[in-house]
């Protein structure tokens, strides 16, 4: 096991989360142009949904590589983390779309899963994560994310509490 490579990477994923949460209610409506630009899948459902944003993808990348060197990681890291957990976060998205589910809906396991566990995947081998050290990852922060969308959505950083 790698506690601390591990605990490097969740306050990463928690950066890279919880970034567009804060933009979005520091910006409210400037810059929040859907990443998808409202294009629809073959299936005439929004890719992604309007609650994607372009300002939420660039926030996220930009927190996430700044935050980086603030706990001894490489700038590139703490981008990778937050590129591969904006790409997450587009795949639940996209898969709550051909699901027919609204945007900001709850889809537990869909919703929270990718996000924790592809930057993990991405960054296994810079920090020799072992299979223990990603599931121990992924669990402890989705039990963490869990409690804290409540949190959030009780300070009015989320518009639902899950």
């Amino acid at each position: 096991m790698h506690p601390i490579a591990v605990l490097q990477l969740l306050i990463l994923l928690s950066v890279a989360n919880g970034a567009p949460l804060i933009a979005k209610k520091v910006f409210r409506n400037a810059l929040a142009q859907p990443i998808d630009g409202g294009f629809r899948f073959v299936d005439r459902r929004p890719l992604f949904g309007a609650s994607k944003t372009i300002r939420g993808v660039l926030i996220s990348l930009i927190a996430t590589t700044a935050a980086a060197p603030l706990i001894g990681v490489e700038l590139a890291i703490g981008a990778l983390v937050g590129a591969t957990a904006m790409a997450g976060d587009l795949f639940s998205s996209f898969v709550k779309r051909r699901l027919d589910q609204p945007p900001s809906s709850q889809a537990t396991g869909i919703d929270l899963v990718p996000e924790e566990l592809f930057p993990l995947l991405a960054c296994a081998a810079a920090f020799s994560l072992t299979l223990a050290d990603i599931v121990v990852g992924v669990a402890v922060f989705f039990v963490g994310e869990v409690l804290l969308l409540r949190v959030f959505y009780r300070l009015g950083l989320r518009d639902e509490p899950h």
